[in-house]
């Protein structure tokens, strides 16, 4: 909302007004915005929650200390959603494609958690909202992301085309544009594409429509575009349900998510550059710029929560957090063209959700073949190993914090690494 008016305070020629059309003023400007948000609004928060009684119920998982979280007011995610979305409406660009999807995915993911989380605690449910209506609204969101990024007119990336990979409409509108034509018979033009970026590879981009290029030509546009949407469907579900998994310890999803977020803005930045991404031989993004800001919010609303959340925890996310920040980063990387990163840059997200599927899956294979069922882990997921194992809960948090650390290095060094 500022972005517009003080554009039109540029407009007026009113001194320092420009100011706001630098993404580095108004990024810096959506961190302060964010972290004092959180931190102002976190306490009358904490308190509100504590006088509805929306406190944690504790199961018995037979760990140590876990009945001192007991009481613990839950749905601490709102701090997180309002950090985000307030500065983002301030200082970003609002007919940005990038922030729509954004400020959509944060809404429709941190409604769904907070239904799960009223069900929970004023409900006495302990399952909470029921697992097959958070797949269907994860699927939802992913079917909306997916069509918007495969048929909107603002969608484009900058790629260097030969012209024999030209189509008969491109070929038309090259002809009535003033584009140039390198040696290479190579031109630079913006298009929709289904391309990705693969780290660790020197060629590094990924065409979705290899995967059906088996299929008649006639009808491969369209099973691509099928494709991209499973796909898309398929990694939102992943990582917004590994968020979920890792809030378990205190602080543990929110410093993660504050390193990833870190990452992904870096990654963005770079992405919405000409003279970067033309350096770094990555995809430019046009209009990707926007998403830094959101970045920025991000990063500044995760970290201000933390000061809440770190042990002994005053205040926990709950589901409307933690889905809330799994969906954030999926379709962030998505629509940066950066999700085949994902496993790196997610790592700690993945182990989680791996950590629970080979204990269930073993449990049952060992149940049927021996009458009794055997576990890989003391418990799943991978951070109540830990804590079976007797590591105090602050070193298991800040030991994940190092590896996601390390993790956000590796993706971000992949830029140059091939």
């Amino acid at each position: 909302m500022l972005y517009y008016l003080f554009e039109y305070l540029d407009k007026l020629n009113v001194p320092g007004a420009g100011v706001f059309s630098y993404i580095s003023f108004r990024s810096a400007a959506a961190v302060i915005t964010s972290l004092f948000i959180s931190l102002m609004i976190g306490k009358r928060i904490i308190q509100l929650l504590q006088k509805k009684q929306a406190g944690e119920v504790v199961r018995d998982l037979g760990l140590e200390g876990q009945y001192r979280k007991q009481g613990t007011p839950s749905m601490g995610g709102i701090i997180i959603l309002a950090s985000i979305i307030i500065p983002t409406l301030l200082f970003a660009r609002l007919d940005n494609i990038y922030v729509i999807i954004m400020l959509i995915t944060t809404l429709w993911l941190g409604l769904i958690g907070f239904i799960d989380d009223y069900i929970k605690i004023y409900r006495k449910n302990k399952e909470g909202l029921a697992g097959r209506f958070k797949i269907l609204g994860q699927i939802v969101l992913g079917l909306v992301i997916g069509i918007t990024l495969c048929f909107s007119d603002d969608v484009m990336i900058t790629e260097r085309i030969n012209l024999s990979e030209l189509t008969s409409g491109e070929r038309r509108e090259l002809a009535d544009s003033p584009v140039t034509v390198s040696p290479e018979r190579e031109v630079i033009m913006e298009r929709k594409s289904t391309k990705t970026t693969i780290p660790f590879v020197k060629n590094n981009e990924f065409n979705y429509s290899w995967l059906v290029a088996f299929i008649n030509k006639d009808k491969r546009q369209a099973w691509t575009w099928i494709v991209y949407i499973l796909i898309i469907i398929f990694v939102l579900t992943a990582v917004s349900n590994g968020a979920n998994i890792t809030d378990g310890l205190d602080g543990l999803a929110t410093g993660v998510s504050a390193i990833i977020g870190t990452a992904l803005g870096i990654l963005a930045y770079v992405s919405s550059n000409i003279i970067y991404a033309n350096y770094l031989k990555i995809m430019f993004i046009p209009g990707s710029e926007e998403l830094v800001i959101f970045a920025s919010a991000f990063i500044g609303g995760t970290v201000g929560f933390l000061w809440y959340n770190s042990f002994p925890a005053q205040v926990f996310m709950g589901d409307t957090g933690s889905l809330a920040l799994g969906g954030i980063i999926a379709v962030f990387a998505i629509v940066i063209r950066k999700e085949l990163l994902i496993p790196v840059l997610c790592g700690i997200f993945l182990a989680e959700n791996l950590s629970v599927v080979l204990q269930v899956s073993w449990f049952k294979r060992t149940k049927r073949k021996y009458g009794e069922g055997r576990r890989i882990f003391l418990m799943a997921p991978l951070h109540h190993h830990y804590q079976k194992k007797g590591y105090p809960e602050p070193k298991i948090v800040t030991r994940f914090w190092i590896v996601g650390l390390i993790l956000a290095v590796i993706s971000i060094v992949t830029l140059k690494i091939r």
